[in-house]
């Protein structure tokens, strides 16, 4: 770091000298400004590798000079330095472009932590067109999968709360898995967590630790998901799941950057990005009160939607022959062939399937199709399409003449592997999804005979 330059902007000179100071231990050089006119002076003079602003400045904001930052320069990470307790400068910081904020009074192990990661940028290129690690989901020549890489690639080089939102199997981890390894905390852990198929009396533990004996159960400490994140990125899969009581923790956790695990008496520092996911309308969620309100505001900093497969079908020509390849790679009866193939129908068919489950139900078809295809080209008929709609709201376009038991029990069936679809075959969220007891599940699964 002993190269590495940063521009400081502030109109209290006490702040100055003690970011200068802890930059200086760093082998930070920090210039400083307590002006908005002079911080453009010197960035239009020297070069910068990270930047810190105040918000206020006495010839305008912190969030005109990101702008102007972000205009002219934008290969300069930016970060604002915010009054206490006040997020919603912060987020509105983020939202100009902002890679991250520290509240003051500034506290030197999270300003250093930020450093550090900033300077990971220099001289990373974002990775707009790398296809290689992306997996299946994030593969296509359509306009909406190259805005999609584009954003990650963006969104990989600050630090701001990201909602992934889309229906399920769109490739909501993928992305943000590819938002971790393109940013400056690949080296830190990526946690993946599904809200949903945690019980809501081990939310909290789960995500914040707990100390031995705050609970029956309790033997020992243990550490949450916050802090197994630390230096890395927490990814919140359906985050609307989470109950009302572990939402008002998260916020805290957010705003405060620190949690307290279950029966501890003091907040532990905790430094994790966060990511969130969901497949449901969240504004949706907190007009009918299930989800909070100033929680959505700050876990949707900034938000990416994943297109459905039915919005882009030219690629699923280049999808199919990726997954193909994956398959036949683990299937032991593939060994020494020849690749499988789609005919010209087969794959035209698979252009006109909705694919409510999206790339995850493609690659259930195409891998069903292999175990069924006797040659090395899969065809029509190997593919098994349903001939109508595959997810219907209950009770359309289903057979009326059969006997209403029969009849009820297709409502059912359908009902319950949406639910478990949409739960990724997580049996505990999917009984709470459809409003009834983990052991009335199992007992319908076993009448109805779904394994």
């Amino acid at each position: 770091m002993s190269d590495a330059q940063a521009l400081v902007v502030d109109d209290e000179a006490d702040i100055l000298d003690l970011i200068r100071i802890t930059l200086g231990r760093m082998d930070v050089r920090a210039s400083t400004a307590m002006t908005l006119a002079d911080a453009r002076r010197q960035l239009e003079l020297g070069r910068f590798d990270l930047c810190l602003t105040d918000m206020n400045l006495p010839d305008g904001t912190g969030i005109d000079l990101i702008r102007h930052i972000n205009e002219h320069c934008p290969e300069i990470p930016v970060a604002m330095i915010t009054a206490h307790g006040s997020m919603e400068s912060a987020v509105a910081a983020m939202k100009a472009g902002a890679f991250d904020f520290v509240s003051k009074p500034v506290d030197l192990q999270l300003l250093r932590r930020l450093v550090g990661s900033a300077l990971k940028l220099r001289g990373r290129a974002p990775a707009v067109d790398d296809r290689t690690d992306t997996g299946s989901a994030l593969l296509g020549d359509s306009r909406a999968m190259e805005r999609i890489r584009h954003l990650v690639a963006k969104l990989a080089r600050n630090q701001a709360p990201v909602f992934i939102t889309g229906e399920s199997g769109t490739g909501k981890e993928l992305a943000a898995r590819l938002i971790h390894a393109q940013g400056p905390r690949s080296e830190g852990h990526f946690v993946a967590v599904n809200c949903g198929a945690i019980p809501q009396d081990l939310v909290e533990s789960e995500l914040f630790g707990h100390k031995k004996g705050s609970f029956t159960g309790a033997v020992s400490d243990k550490e949450g998901l916050f802090q197994a994140a630390e230096g890395g990125t927490l990814f919140l899969d359906e985050v609307a799941e989470l109950p009302l009581s572990a939402q008002v923790k998260l916020l805290r956790a957010i705003q405060e950057k620190s949690v307290r695990p279950v029966g501890a008496q003091q907040e532990v520092r905790v430094d994790a990005r966060i990511i969130s996911a969901s497949h449901r309308d969240l504004s949706l969620e907190v007009e009918e009160g299930r989800f909070r309100q100033d929680l959505y505001y700050r876990i949707n900093v900034i938000e990416l939607r994943m297109p459905a497969l039915r919005e882009r079908p030219q690629d699923i020509p280049p999808l199919a022959n990726r997954l193909l390849q994956r398959l036949a790679a683990n299937h032991p009866d593939r060994a020494g062939r020849p690749p499988l193939s789609l005919s010209v129908e087969a794959t035209e068919a698979l252009k006109q399937h909705p694919f409510p489950g999206n790339v995850r139900e493609l690659e259930n078809i195409l891998e069903r199709a292999m175990a069924l295809c006797e040659g090395d080209r899969i065809e029509i008929q190997d593919l098994y399409l349903p001939k109508s709609e595959p997810q219907p709201p209950a009770g359309e376009s289903l057979d009326d003449s059969l006997p209403l038991a029969d009849y009820l029990g297709e409502i059912e069936r359908r009902a319950i592997l949406n639910a478990l679809d949409e739960t990724h075959w997580n049996r505990t969220a999917a009984a709470r999804k459809l409003g009834m007891t983990l052991r009335s599940l199992r007992y319908r699964l076993a009448k109805l005979g779904i394994e």
